[in-house]
């Protein structure tokens, strides 16, 4: 049976891109079928302004006219100026077989060559800012919003085609009943006796404003951190456009001082547990679904994927004491409001000592692990 490793040039190749995703899940208790639309909208040029300051190529595997496997790879401006010279990504990796994936990996990494590039990262879907890395632990449990799952095969895989580890991301779960320590406690009062400080929601009323302010916290905050890569203007109002449906006021933070904002942090309900009965589609019933159940969430996991402080308050006491203070107030949110019993922290590089304290020290322990390879090219 003949194997055909082709570009994805129209849009049906692009739905054949999405919908193989089906084909490799399907059966998999612990996937959960992601929003067709928004897959396709992360390809799409014409809508995703990350394409602004990148290009990438996207690859289908067929197996005798059926699709058997996919990849992407890109060449991103920002990443070149960030992170170095001729540092090329993999990205969308998903196949049914090993023979499929080795050859998806050889087209992709033979294009990044003819672009000059010398360095493999990935797997990295699209951006850093998307579903970076391959899921290596945490398979036994669905993943929550915005992290990725993959087969336990492909670590092994990659592995076989010549890459090796560049960097673990971690996600750390708690169960959110259980209240703080002592010492945390005490934090946390401390600074709420503080005039200085000031913890507010965000106000959806400004929500432009607000996302923007938020967003560029998050350029500053995260400036230092391996991988990292500024989000544009233009990539700002995209994300809080596709993020203003699960933002509640209550559960998005910032924390100000002497009436400066210095740090922030975003909770949502895990989307994915309102989604994994959809199948992927929004109509003609789906998005009334979502709608309904998005009016008054009740979900068992919350999820904190972004949150920061900004560069000059690194390594300080109040850095510290800003988290905790606002953990507390979106924890007790979280029980009450929307019955969730547990929470997910990341994801977090596995050298940042900062974020891996402020995670453990409520007794948050590791739940999945996701890895980004590397390769010399």
């Amino acid at each position: 049976m003949s194997l055909n490793i082709r570009r994805v040039e129209t849009q049906a190749d692009r739905r054949r891109f999405v919908d193989l995703l089906w084909d490799i899940y399907g059966d998999d208790p612990n996937w959960v079928p992601p929003l067709k639309s928004e897959e396709l909208g992360l390809i799409d040029a014409k809508s995703n302004p990350w394409f602004e300051h990148a290009e990438a190529a996207l690859w289908l595997a067929e197996r005798d006219g059926k699709v058997v496997g996919r990849i992407s790879a890109q060449v991103d401006q920002l990443v070149l100026e960030h992170m170095g010279a001729g540092t090329g990504e993999i990205g969308m990796y998903e196949t049914l077989e090993q023979e499929a994936g080795r050859e998806l990996l050889a087209a992709a990494e033979a294009w990044l060559r003819d672009r000059s590039m010398t360095r493999a990262l990935g797997p990295i879907s699209l951006s850093i800012w998307d579903q970076p890395g391959l899921l290596v632990d945490g398979y036994d449990e669905p993943p929550t919003a915005m992290m990725g799952h993959h087969r336990l095969e492909y670590r092994g895989w990659w592995e076989a085609a010549g890459y090796v580890r560049a960097k673990d991301l971690l996600t750390y779960e708690l169960d959110i009943r259980i209240e703080h320590v002592a010492m945390i406690r005490r934090l946390i009062e401390s600074g709420r006796r503080n005039p200085r400080i000031r913890i507010r929601q965000v106000d959806k009323s400004r929500f432009e404003d607000e996302a923007k302010l938020i967003l560029n916290l998050l350029n500053d905050a995260w400036s230092d951190n391996w991988g990292f890569v500024p989000l544009t203007p233009a990539e700002i109002a995209y994300a809080g456009k596709k993020l203003k449906p699960i933002i509640f006021e209550d559960l998005v933070l910032v924390a100000e001082v002497d009436g400066e904002p210095k740090a922030f942090m975003i909770t949502i309900p895990d989307i994915n547990e309102l989604i994994r009965d959809l199948n992927g589609k929004l109509f003609p019933f789906g998005w009334a679904k979502l709608l309904w159940r998005l009016r008054k969430p009740r979900v068992k996991r919350m999820r904190v994927p972004l949150m920061g402080v900004t560069k000059d308050l690194h390594g300080s006491r109040l850095a510290g004491q800003l988290a905790f203070m606002m953990i507390e107030q979106c924890r007790q949110v979280s029980v009450g409001t929307y019955g969730a019993t547990h929470g997910e922290f990341g994801w977090v590089l596995e050298d940042n000592g900062g974020m891996i304290s402020i995670a453990q020290l409520p007794g948050a322990s590791v739940n999945k692990t996701y890895r980004i390879f590397e390769k010399a090219l």
